[in-house]
């Protein structure tokens, strides 16, 4: 599927802005503080329904404007589709797809996929674990989406076992009755960390030979790190028994896949550790890369690369290998940058390229874009 038009009314500095794609890279170009990031949040806002810069629907929405409306474009063997998400200033959003209203994006099976490298998301490597489960999950839900319900029935069902470790340890509830969600729990558990190891299992190797590819000094590791040893059910219903009393102590459930993390690393050395920023940069642009190809290969559609600001702390070297990485793999990428010349080939007639500036596009030329 490919993104050919964007289209924003009243979504942060834009009070109204039309972009077209071209059908490999394009190079959205200007100053800092013109609005490059406002436009690929934009993009990524039509894929998903919602903003990789903030929860708050309030902030992405103009000044004095109720609400912000963003509608994308987009085309595929079946024909052309058209998604529109409406952001409500203190209500809730309203999403459209062909014309029909749905509840989420991501439930779509014809919608495009988007994948975003900013600077702010280094903190997936720098952060909690939290943040990489989650993203995790995220992969499995675009590699597979039959199975994207299971982490929510994960979910749901630690919910409920720590609601009843609360009434436990308070008096009100029976310990016996524990036994039932740890069996519910445990069967989500596993079926979620299968998931989450075939998904690494899938995105290791890619991320390996890209982080070389890249430039990343050393051998690149992607490794998932369950908290679990269990092989099945029976297993994790063990392993929670164990740890009861530790549970009922604490008020909330302190063992499983809630607990566990992935781990990106360069000669067996985490780089959330004892990476430079130069190298956790390298790792988070080779992950994505990773995520892009394995995703292309099973659903035979790669996602819209959005990169922010990939360029600057790149040498020149690799920024020509990240472009060549780009051109030569499935997909359209939309490159954000401050000076069109950090983007090796920018001029080349099979680039597209916007300048903007003020909140306003200003121009957009590529040879093959318009056709």
């Amino acid at each position: 599927m490919r993104v050919t038009a964007l289209s924003l009314r009243d979504f942060r500095s834009y009070a109204v802005a039309e972009l077209r794609l071209g059908p490999g890279i394009t190079v959205v170009h200007g100053r800092n503080g013109a609005g490059k990031t406002n436009l690929l949040e934009g993009l990524f806002v039509g894929c998903t329904g919602r903003s990789f810069r903030t929860s708050t629907d309030r902030e992405a929405i103009r000044f004095g404007a109720p609400l912000a409306r963003v509608e994308l474009a987009a085309e595929d063997d079946d024909g052309p589709h058209a998604i529109s998400v409406a952001l409500v200033a203190g209500g809730p959003r309203r999403l459209r797809a062909d014309g029909a209203v749905v509840e989420r994006l991501t439930d779509l099976p014809a919608r495009p996929l988007a994948s975003v490298f900013a600077p702010d998301r280094l903190e997936l490597l720098k952060g909690g674990p939290a943040l990489r489960r989650a993203h995790l999950d995220q992969v499995v839900a675009a590699l597979w989406p039959s199975r994207a319900g299971r982490r929510r029935e994960y979910a749901r069902a630690l919910t409920q076992r720590n609601a009843l470790l609360a009434r436990v340890r308070m008096g009100t509830g029976a310990r016996e009755a524990l036994r039932a969600w740890d069996r519910q729990l445990a069967t989500h558990g596993v079926a979620l960390m299968a998931d989450r190891r075939e998904a690494v299992e899938e995105l290791a190797p890619r991320f390996a030979t890209l982080a070389d590819d890249l430039g990343l000094d050393g051998a690149g590791e992607l490794t998932y790190r369950p908290r679990s040893r269990a092989a099945d059910a029976a297993g994790l219903v063990q392993e929670l028994a164990e740890r009861l009393d530790g549970d009922l102590e604490r008020g909330f459930s302190g063992h499983g896949p809630h607990r566990d993390d992935l781990s990106l690393s360069r000669e067996r050395r985490e780089l959330r550790t004892y990476g430079s920023q130069g190298e956790q940069r390298l790792g988070l642009l080779a992950l994505l890369l990773a995520e892009r190809a394995a995703i292309g290969a099973a659903r035979t559609r790669a996602p819209l690369m959005l990169l922010d600001d990939a360029m600057s702390e790149l040498d020149a070297d690799r920024r020509a290998r990240l472009v060549d990485l780009l051109r030569e793999t499935p997909g359209q990428s939309v490159i954000a940058t401050t000076d069109l010349d950090q983007v090796p080939g920018a001029r080349e007639p099979d680039v597209a390229r916007v300048a903007v500036a003020g909140g306003t596009v200003l121009e957009a030329a590529s040879a093959r874009a318009a056709a």
